[in-house]
């Protein structure tokens, strides 16, 4: 398939991506399976809240799509002014 598409992929790496402070990886158990289950169901409101700051936040492009099958936990959480903030559990 590289060669039907060798237009596409350069001879050569220009050059390895930068070295961050923090390496990141997951430690994978071999054999487990993955957990696909909503901690808490979101009412139809907090949905479309959810929906329109995702929107927002790819938009501005403060975050990018994913196509991993694992998501990471969030809460949205009324603010004094009665919108709403949405907080990402990063631990998980």
């Amino acid at each position: 398939m590289v060669d039907e598409y060798a237009d596409v992929f350069p001879n050569k790496i220009p050059e390895l991506l930068p070295s961050r402070d923090i390496d990141f990886y997951i430690d994978l158990i071999l054999g487990a399976s993955l957990v696909s289950a909503a901690p808490y169901r979101m009412t139809p409101t907090e949905l479309a809240e959810l929906k329109k700051q995702i929107e927002d936040l790819l938009e501005k492009k403060f975050i990018r799509p994913s196509a991993s099958p694992l998501g990471a936990p969030v809460l949205l959480v009324k603010k004094k002014d009665g919108s709403s903030r949405l907080c990402v559990d990063t631990d998980s």
